[in-house]
């Protein structure tokens, strides 16, 4: 099969390249490497299943061309981060709207089939758990720059259920809850990363706000067998589908497990959240998945234990950080 993997240079996209190639797929990827890197696919480079082009996916021509010679696309390019998109507002939105929308306009154009990634952030400020994919959505006001990700990731979503029900279109929406992994960067917001980095330099484990807001963290792999289990799964086409675990733990206990699984002298911090991303900004303090769709479709759950997930993370960043 030949799969185009746009944002394939990322966290979760170099990990799908990889298993992809692995099983025998011929893989392109697409990455303008804003939050992507090179190293992250420099094991593929060589492989003559592998191709990769640096570029944005707004570049519709570039973009026509690799639909053309795909069988599969799997959408991943986004803007992503809590840092990044309250950073550069502007470009995430255009990234994550005008984006898909070429994406989907040349998936039905040739005919090809399309996963769209979504996001956990599209529920909202929900307090129940766990999450369905038919609840309803609640938001916070415009003026809240943290709600425009999840707000261009629903019309992202909106956007491929229309081109399913007009245009016939196979297209499935998966949503992510908080992958975690080896290559995953703690650079534009994500918590994992940061506080591994921090327990094994022995730093401060900055908690931002109280660190009673809780989450639940897949593990990569987890994540990779759920999206191709979804590529080959004629009853996921037209639906909207939630991948994420099942261990819901705050982020206050977050960061103590992860100390003591380091084994770090790390002190906890709490770090108000408007010294960190200013005063227009609002988090969500919940977000647990319903599993059961995924596997009333696919037959498959995640399975990864948080801590096996953790030591398997730490274990990656121990041979990367830089200790001082």
């Amino acid at each position: 099969m030949k799969i185009l993997v746009t944002g394939g240079a990322g966290f979760i996209g170099s990990n799908l390249c990889d298993y992809l190639i692995s099983r025998g797929d011929y893989v392109s990827v697409i990455d303008n490497l804003s939050t992507g890197s090179l190293d992250n696919i420099s094991q593929l480079q060589d492989n003559p299943r592998f191709h990769y082009i640096i570029d944005t996916i707004l570049n519709r021509d570039r973009m026509e061309s690799l639909v053309q010679e795909c069988d599969v696309i799997v959408h991943l390019a986004a803007a992503v981060g809590v840092k990044y998109v309250i950073e550069n507002p502007l470009s995430s939105i255009e990234t994550n709207i005008c984006g898909t929308e070429i994406a989907l306009k040349l998936a039905n154009k040739y005919k090809k089939k399309i996963l769209i990634a979504s996001t956990s952030e599209v529920y909202g400020k929900h307090m129940h758990a766990p999450l369905r994919e038919d609840d309803n959505l609640i938001y916070g006001p415009p003026t809240t720059i943290r709600w425009s990700y999840a707000a261009s990731k629903l019309i992202d979503e909106f956007t491929a259920i229309a081109y399913h029900r007009t245009k016939k279109l196979k297209v499935a929406v998966f949503r992510c809850f908080n992958t975690i992994g080896p290559r995953q960067t703690g650079l534009y917001g994500m918590v994992v990363p940061r506080f591994i980095q921090q327990a094994l330099r022995d730093e401060p484990i900055t908690v931002f706000g109280d660190g009673k807001q809780t989450r639940t963290f897949t593990y990569v792999v987890d994540v990779i067998q759920a999206i191709c289990r979804l590529i080959g799964c004629k009853e996921a086409i037209g639906e909207v589908v939630n991948i994420g675990g099942t261990e819901e733990i705050s982020i206050l206990e977050l960061a103590e497990r992860i100390k003591a699984i380091v084994g770090s002298r790390s002190k906890i911090v709490l770090v108000p959240y408007e010294q960190v991303y200013g005063k227009d900004f609002e988090d969500m303090m919940r977000r647990v998945p319903s599993s059961q769709k995924l596997k009333a479709l696919t037959g498959f759950m995640p399975q990864t234990p948080l801590d096996e997930a953790l030591k398997k993370t730490i274990e990656y960043f121990r041979s990367r950080v830089t200790l001082t």
